[in-house]
């Protein structure tokens, strides 16, 4: 015998997890599998209950033990195999092409990367057992705010109200080795009126290139 499931997590005889990874992702994908006969385009489960399945069932079986196995994602075949889970259910969720790369799907369905949630996982632990800093803070996610966009605002306070200059406001980011950032630049007609950085935690993904044009005032 050269692994042994013992409290629910499978242990090889080098301690590798490779088997307790591949056990996980299987079960998962065969519940997806499952749900997939009941989530087509056009009808079936909704995205929302969708959501909840993930969050209360496959979450849970694929971050189990996470502090005991976590050492194995620095092998890529096993950070495929929890990728390829999330992107299934995904892919479900915002009905998209499969195509669509894996960043775009967590951001269309909502849904953190996997990677990074076991990284939070792992960090609350150790915080938990006191083994980190306990004024770091930790990153959680929060629920979305219907915030209205600021294209659809057509009054700006600080402006003339007899300009005829045109307002545009560009932001983007970046990742690197170095770290992630983003910026923001507003101009006013064609004159430089802001220009800012941020450097952002190396747990951020990259952000999109936006670009918002004010109605003339």
């Amino acid at each position: 015998m050269n692994a042994i499931k013992y409290l629910g997590i499978i242990t090889d005889i080098k301690f590798k997890f490779r088997e307790h990874i591949t056990y996980a992702a299987e079960k998962c994908i065969k519940l997806i599998y499952s749900l997939s006969k009941s989530a087509k385009i056009t009808w079936g489960i909704r995205h929302e209950v969708l959501k909840m399945i993930y969050e209360g069932a496959i979450l849970p079986l694929l971050l189990y033990g996470t502090p005991v196995w976590i050492d194995a994602m620095k092998y890529t075949c096993n950070r495929r195999k929890y990728i390829r889970v999330q992107r299934m259910l995904n892919l479900r969720i915002a009905k998209a092409f499969l195509t669509t790369s894996n960043e775009a799907l967590c951001i269309v369905a909502d849904m953190t990367a996997i990677l990074l949630k076991t990284a939070e996982v792992i960090r609350i632990y150790n915080l938990k057992k006191d083994r980190g800093n306990k004024t770091h803070a930790i990153a959680r996610e929060v629920e979305l705010k219907n915030w209205q966009h600021p294209a659809d605002e057509a009054k700006t306070l600080e402006a003339d109200e007899h300009t005829d200059k045109l307002i545009q406001d560009y932001t983007d980011g970046s990742k690197t080795r170095q770290g992630v950032g983003s910026a923001v630049a507003l101009y006013i007609g064609t004159d430089l009126a802001l220009q800012e950085k941020f450097k952002l935690d190396d747990y951020a993904q990259t952000t999109r290139l936006c670009i918002w044009q004010s109605p003339r005032l």
